[in-house]
């Protein structure tokens, strides 16, 4: 299951898929609510950035390792209902 970038449909990543035996599924377009890693974005970014302004990259970067190494475990069984996908199956109308 992936999104719709460019690199994921490139011709090397659908050979190796087939050569894998691994089916690809496609997103649809502007469905970032069915990617789950979009939603870990949205609880990184209000946890880590929350609209502050970086002047070094460095900076940035150790916001970042700080949420991932110290934030998200402790709050990761919180996340769960929020990331994981719990859509219910419809049946064919037909």
């Amino acid at each position: 299951m992936f999104d719709g970038a460019g690199y994921h449909h490139s011709k090397e990543v659908v050979e190796e898929a087939e050569k894998q035996g691994i089916k690809l599924h496609c997103l649809p377009p502007c469905s970032p609510n069915l990617n789950p890693i979009e939603r870990l974005w949205k609880v990184m970014n209000g946890h880590a950035r929350n609209n502050e302004y970086f002047a070094k990259p460095a900076e940035f970067r150790q916001k970042i390792n700080h949420f991932l190494d110290d934030t998200l475990p402790k709050i990761g069984a919180s996340l769960v209902s929020r990331i994981n996908d719990n859509f219910k199956r419809l049946k064919s109308a037909s």
